[in-house]
């Protein structure tokens, strides 16, 4: 399950702070259970301030669980790798912002005092995690859910270290559903955690149905034992059906970037600009050397979107004035003259208005990939692939990339 569920083939090789959260968590958890008391507290420490402090929250339980247990030496262990990870955190901040000051603790005060409006960032409501752990499980989000429930027949095969190490499923969730800007990757660092509260559910099935007091094996345990590799079957054919889905329906706005690099006939000094895509744009790293910059479109998003570096303010030590801590839009990140484009990134859907892309004396299609439209296409559709059904029920848009006409 930790190799093909769709959340972990996804969450484990994303390149974010939750991910190696996520790393720390399985590492941690799996000393845990070894007894490695000391190293489970400093990998913890490690995933916290390497990773995402926000995550100190899932690794509470086994801190203290380390610290109730060998206090001396995971606290020891944790101090000690405190100490040396916030000093190097304090001279590479030093170093690049010039005035004594801690990254980690400015980002955790400005997030718990409520320093950002991230609700511009599109909020959710209180189910959004449990729909979307079942979406990226299936199955076995809902057998992991089910370990609390099971606990007492868990019990009789397991230390209470497993519950130790599971606990943070259920604190992490019921804290991020409170919260109302919500994303998938937030939950990131507890996927690991599902797929062993789920591994325990499924092992300890026959127990359910096994006589306390008889050494005879009954029929309902025989069948049930043999009914767990089928079980464990059906939740990594959903989770293909669920990878396969994102791949083919969501996937274009990579591989429209990609293809940008077949026209470099455009010259240097070209502008890529994006609009209401600005929150799929993959990141600089799939801009061809020919593109000198990308720039944002006004579509109505009121939020504080990125600037192009700018070196002469001051390097990594500036506070540009265009910039706030409210995350609140500002009036120059957006491109005034859209005539300087040289190419537009545009998701085109079944909708009651002009795209720019349509006034084909100004823009031509260099690039055109399905994209799922997801208001569309039904759910039950939409979120697992099933062959022939998932073409013929769901609704496709057309994610383009277009270029200026030369006059």
């Amino acid at each position: 399950m930790l190799c093909l569920t769709s959340g972990c083939f996804f969450a484990s090789t994303s390149f974010l702070p939750s991910s190696f959260s996520m790393y720390a968590i399985s590492l941690s958890s799996g000393l845990l259970l070894f007894e490695k008391y000391a190293m489970a507290v400093a990998v913890s420490v490690v995933g916290v301030i390497l990773g995402w402090p926000f995550s100190i929250l899932a690794f509470l339980p086994v801190v203290i669980y380390s610290l109730v247990k060998r206090f001396k030496q995971a606290f020891i262990a944790g101090a000690v790798t405190t100490i040396f990870l916030l000093g190097v955190s304090l001279l590479v901040d030093y170093y690049y912002y010039k005035r004594w000051t801690s990254s980690v603790l400015n980002l955790l005060i400005y997030n718990v005092l409520g320093g950002g409006e991230s609700h511009l960032y599109g909020t959710e409501g209180a189910l959004f995690y449990i729909r979307n752990g079942f979406n990226n499980f299936n199955f076995c989000f809902i057998l992991a859910m089910l370990f609390v429930a099971i606990y007492p027949v868990i019990r009789r095969k397991y230390d209470r270290a497993l519950l130790v190490v599971i606990s943070p499923m259920y604190i992490w969730l019921a804290f991020m559903s409170l919260q109302p800007h919500k994303e998938e990757r937030f939950l990131y660092p507890i996927y690991p955690l599902i797929c062993v509260s789920a591994s325990a559910v499924i092992e300890n099935i026959p127990e359910l149905f096994r006589e306390k007091y008889s050494s005879r094996e009954s029929l309902l345990v025989t069948i049930t034992k043999y009914m767990r590799p089928v079980i464990l079957g059906c939740i990594l054919c959903a989770s293909h059906s669920r990878t396969f889905a994102l791949i083919n329906g969501y996937s274009a706005p990579l591989e429209v970037y990609k293809l940008l690099e077949h026209h470099d006939d455009a010259g240097p000094g070209s502008v890529l600009c994006v609009g209401s895509e600005w929150h799929r744009y993959p990141s600089s790293f799939f801009v061809p050397h020919y593109i000198s910059e990308v720039r944002w479109i006004d579509d109505g998003f009121r939020g504080l979107l990125p600037f192009p570096f700018n070196n002469t303010l001051g390097g990594t030590s500036a506070s540009p004035p265009y910039f706030n801590n409210k995350n609140q839009a500002s009036e120059e990140q957006y491109l005034k003259n859209i005539e300087t484009c040289t190419f537009l990134i545009e998701l085109q859907l079944s909708r009651p208005y002009q795209y720019r892309g349509s006034d084909l004396s100004t823009w031509e299609a260099i690039a055109v990939l399905p994209y799922l439209d997801r208001e569309l296409s039904p759910a039950k559709y939409r979120s697992f692939f099933i062959p022939h059904m998932w073409q013929e029920k769901n609704v496709f848009g057309k994610y383009v990339a277009l270029r200026r006409v030369p006059k």
